[in-house]
């Protein structure tokens, strides 16, 4: 299954690309230039998205760049080296889908995606200007049991800087994180929280899943808003789950649904599709270079396309007043969920998203352990216009980190509040 899904991590023989051909034969052969090869033989060989860079001459330019970096080591260059060059090399290809990660994210991406048991806190974290900011909490983790809470900002762990400081990334980020995680020994982080003096925990780990499944809690004046937040849309039962946890919100006697997509990167296209069909049906319609797909979504769950269907979809999952938080770091596959969602009435509140929403990618092995994304699918109209790359939200609430870890008040959750109960458009 291609597109904002891991399938592509399946081990498969790569052609290498520099060649006699293109006049770019490296003149030692070396790790780095083995992922190289691997990685810009996949870019040339599949990529399909909306860049018009010229890739084969940057893919030779950075040939170049490479045997340079590497003629100290000879043979012996690492993948370290090729990988930044790599990263480099795809940076001017201007696709924020296209992208190589290392053995460690390649790894994370699959335990996700497949709900392995890790080594966690429960805590998932995401870098901010001055620290860590903790997403969620899973319940009952040692996190949890440590006092951690959704919303706190984490200056420090292990006596490091994390986060960011001044827009540059310290020494603690989230991949950081999830190494003392692994380790399996406790450590320390510094948290700062609305209404307290700064403290110090000490997290623990557990085997635990290693996806953030949805979460539901309530808030608003009268506590009847259910805010249900979605950590990525890569499991296999994503859909499943917040279609319960909507089901439950419904149950409970909800008169307005939030969706906190503020850090959701994305994942499957099956999935983000039969999610945001709880307010209508959806159709994605994409175009590759082996032809098109549509994906289709009816009632929270994969369909079908609804058009090719004789009977009439059923009524709307959640029919009421809804709103989508989202950000900077609403990405891929939570724009796609946003957009279609705002197509059915639901608002969006915060800041423009990513800008990857149009587009799709497949996960190519590589033989450091790493995987490169590569954007191998466009989305369009049934006219043949294309999508919007990303989401403008309805109502402008950028989240302010100084009054959600310094006063308690998440600026974009009551954004949406004010705006489902009539207070502001």
């Amino acid at each position: 299954m291609p597109l904002l899904s891991a399938s592509g991590l399946r081990r498969a023989a790569l052609p290498f690309l520099l060649s006699a051909a293109l006049g770019v034969v490296p003149a030692w052969a070396s790790p780095a230039t083995d992922l190289y090869q691997h990685a810009t033989a996949s870019v040339l060989r599949d990529y399909y998205g909306w860049s018009t860079a010229d890739l084969h001459a940057l893919s030779e330019q950075y040939a170049r760049t490479l045997e340079e970096r590497c003629a100290p080591a000879g043979d012996a260059c690492s993948f370290d080296t090729g990988r930044a060059v790599l990263t480099e090399l795809l940076r001017e290809v201007g696709d924020a889908h296209t992208s190589v990660r290392d053995p460690e994210g390649a790894l994370r991406l699959r335990e996700v995606q497949e709900n392995r048991p890790v080594l966690r806190t429960g805590a998932r974290v995401v870098r901010v200007e001055g620290g860590l900011l903790v997403a969620s909490v899973m319940p009952g983790s040692p996190a949890d049991r440590a006092g951690l809470r959704a919303m706190d900002l984490l200056p420090r762990v292990n006596d490091q800087e994390a986060g960011r400081r001044g827009g540059e990334n310290v020494p603690v980020g989230p991949t950081e994180f999830t190494r003392l995680e692994r380790t399996g020994e406790a450590f320390n982080v510094e948290v700062r929280r609305a209404g307290q003096l700064p403290q110090t925990l000490t997290l623990t780990s557990d085997l635990l899943i290693a996806r953030d499944e949805p979460t539901l809690h309530w808030t608003g004046p009268d506590g009847r808003t259910a805010v249900v937040t979605v950590a990525s849309f890569l499991p296999q039962d994503t859909a499943e789950q917040f279609l319960a946890r909507v089901q439950e919100a419904r149950q409970g006697g909800a008169r307005a649904l939030v969706v906190d997509l503020r850090f959701n990167g994305g994942g499957s296209l099956v999935q983000c599709v039969a999610a945001a069909s709880v307010f209508a049906p959806v159709e994605y319609r994409t175009r590759s270079l082996g032809g098109g797909s549509v994906y289709a979504g009816v009632g929270g769950r994969p369909t079908p396309r609804p058009s090719d269907t004789q009977k009439p979809p059923p009524p709307a999952v959640w029919r009421g007043p809804a709103a989508v938080l989202v950000g900077p770091n609403t990405a891929s596959c939570s724009e796609v969920f946003t957009y279609y969602a705002q197509r059915a009435g639901v608002l969006a509140v915060g800041e423009a998203t990513r800008g990857v929403g149009n587009s799709g990618v497949t996960f190519r092995p590589l033989p450091d352990g790493g995987v490169l994304a590569v954007t191998m699918l466009r989305a369009y109209w049934p006219d043949g216009t294309p999508l919007p790359e990303r989401v403008q939200p309805d109502v402008l609430a950028p989240t302010d980190l100084d009054a959600l870890t310094g006063e308690g008040r998440d600026t974009t959750l009551q954004a949406a509040l004010d705006a489902l109960n009539g207070h502001a458009r």
